[in-house]
């Protein structure tokens, strides 16, 4: 069971696909840094917002067939590497899509959807998943 704190911290990343930017090299970041590993101790407390394109392409993906009991209904499924517009990998579930279909290269875009929820009435986790553009 996680907290509501860290639910509404990471909000920004989840539901809207926002990451960090580094003044100084100008790189990207997904999830969001603190600091850039590049620059290090430059760019400590200088990290700025930075909002994903929801759009990319799939790099790579698997097929999972023995997945955690929160996915048993949902099995099999596809997990990819997306390439967004702006560069970013981005690992997350394919949806709405036949298995046969998914191809390296397919286009796709960001949709929200739930994820999880721990319990009948506890918490509800929303995140990213991607499906087909068509």
């Amino acid at each position: 069971m996680s907290s509501v704190a860290k639910e509404w911290r990471e909000i920004p990343g989840r539901y809207n696909l926002e990451g960090t930017k580094c003044p100084i090299c100008g790189k990207a970041y997904f999830p969001s840094r603190s600091l850039c590993p590049h620059c290090r101790r430059q760019s400590l407390g200088k990290m700025e917002p930075y909002k994903v394109c929801r759009e990319g392409e799939v790099y790579t993906f698997s097929v999972i067939h023995e997945a955690p009991d929160c996915n048993n209904m949902q099995k099999p499924y596809v997990v990819a590497m997306v390439r967004t517009n702006d560069g970013l990998m981005i690992s997350s579930q394919l949806v709405d899509v036949n298995i046969e279909d998914v191809k390296i290269g397919m286009p796709v875009r960001a949709v929200l959807r739930k994820l999880d929820a721990d319990g009948d009435s506890g918490v509800i986790h929303y995140g990213f998943k991607f499906v087909p553009i068509k």
